[in-house]
């Protein structure tokens, strides 16, 4: 998988954009055809693979819109924090979508016939004066040209106190999970005026309060287990076998910390921001401030597998404290056999595992790369002194630029990358037989 890949510029802006336009979150479906991405503005844009390969936008809607908590006097972002796709059953694309306190499900189908002829409506849905009703006909369907909806099939509202960070559809396809900081609930698709607390870490006294939720996910294969992580770098694997409430954990992930180097920043670099199953259920991925872990899930005192993403950032902790991207989080995926991670990190840079052969690659998503027919080449950031002209120094790499969002295509070497306002393609090409071939670029539709 580390060989060269094509990038594709897909969601491409002006140079000059607004907050609303930076993309919060990336999401292929379960076979790859479909890709979603939510903003900060509160939409979602659709990306429908063509036949040659190419992605381009099949349906775009505004999925939710800012609100005011009168009660608390809070203002509630339409920032979509997360989308996840619900296995299709039918022709039409069931996803849920979430801001910090509603998740939306939402339909997306095709209409390519619209009914005319009807008895008691004119043809622009006029009800007719029924004394001009003389004859009786039989509606006939004609055609039309392709139209694309969204519709708004289930709100589920006023289940959480606090900001929702995670949602993830049971292996049942008939349940579904949303956390925020402090509890997650356990919700039935069909089902918006009632959920059930599976997770509650809130203390009676919040001055007791020492962690908080950062991510959870429920197991791919059994849909009694879930994973969530906390701010102080535990992973718990929940069984709601074995009781209705999870507060006592099945297994506790854990990584001791060397006393020796621990620091003011030790706990706030250890706090997980993502938690990715592996596609075999068999491991966890957790992501970290400065690392990528591997957890065999038989395993709980240490991780099978240690990446380290960005070391050289270590020197820098305190300006990064300063400037809060120390809090940044950073999401990590699989790809479709289990043998490759991904994650992203400063500079429009991400990153890439194999590990099998433990060789790693480090890669820019720009729009200065993505050329036509162009071919990205390995990035590599010094610590001292240059070994090469393409080095970067680690004191010139751009913190406001980051890859946060990433998604990997379930089957294919496809991948997604958020960048600020851009949404970038990356894929390797096999010629037919089976080598990697230089790959072509397609062109860039807007957003």
């Amino acid at each position: 998988m580390l060989s060269p890949v094509l990038c594709s510029d897909l969601a491409a802006l002006e140079p000059e954009y607004t907050e609303a336009d930076v993309i919060s979150t990336v999401e292929f479906n379960q076979t790859g055809e479909f890709l979603a991405t939510g903003d900060k503005g509160g939409r979602v844009v659709i990306f429908q693979r063509e036949p040659q390969g190419e992605y381009n936008v099949y349906s775009t809607f505004q999925s939710h819109e800012p609100e005011f908590d009168y009660l608390k006097s809070l203002e509630i972002e339409e920032k979509i924090n997360k989308i996840r796709w619900l296995p299709p059953h039918n022709p039409a694309h069931f996803l849920l979508s979430t801001n910090d306190k509603t998740v939306k499900l939402w339909k997306v189908s095709e209409r390519d016939k619209r009914a005319e002829g009807y008895n008691l409506r004119d043809e622009e849905g006029r009800l007719k004066d029924l004394s001009t009703v003389t004859t009786l006909q039989v509606p006939v369907l004609r055609p039309m040209d392709l139209l694309v909806e969204a519709t708004p099939r289930r709100v589920f509202a006023n289940a959480h106190a606090y900001h929702i960070n995670s949602i993830s559809v049971n292996s049942d396809c008939e349940t579904y999970l949303s956390a925020d900081d402090l509890r997650i609930n356990l919700w039935h698709l069909s089902i918006t005026d009632r959920s059930f607390n599976i997770v509650d870490l809130k203390p009676e006294n919040m001055e007791d309060l020492s962690e908080v939720i950062t991510v959870a996910e429920f197991h791919p294969h059994h849909c009694h287990l879930l994973a969530f992580s906390s701010s102080t770098g535990t992973t718990r694997l929940c069984d709601m076998r074995a009781r209705a409430l999870c507060d006592q954990h099945a297994k506790l992930y854990e990584e001791a910390v060397d006393p020796a180097r621990r620091s003011f920043f030790s706990e706030i670099v250890s706090s997980v921001s993502d938690v990715k199953f592996s596609h075999s259920g068999r491991y966890l991925l957790t992501r970290d401030y400065l690392t990528a872990k591997v957890w065999d899930l038989n395993m709980e005192n240490k991780p099978v597998e240690t990446y380290q993403v960005h070391d050289y950032l270590r020197t820098k902790l305190c300006s990064l404290y300063e400037s809060d991207c120390i809090f940044d989080k950073f999401e990590c995926a699989w790809n479709g056999t289990d043998s490759v991670i991904m994650t992203g990190a400063y500079n429009n840079y991400f990153r890439m595992f194999d590990r099998a052969s433990r060789r790693d690659v480090t890669l820019e998503a720009s729009r200065e790369m993505c050329k036509r027919r162009a071919v990205l080449q390995p990035r590599r950031v010094c610590v001292g002194k240059k070994r090469k002209e393409t080095d970067v120094s680690v004191d010139s790499l751009d913190f406001r630029k980051k890859i946060l969002h990433t998604a990997w295509h379930p089957k294919e070497n496809i991948i997604a990358i958020a960048a600020s306002n851009n949404l970038y393609i990356f894929q390797d090409r096999l010629t037919a037989n089976g080598h990697h071939n230089t790959p072509e670029i397609q062109s860039a539709p807007p957003k």
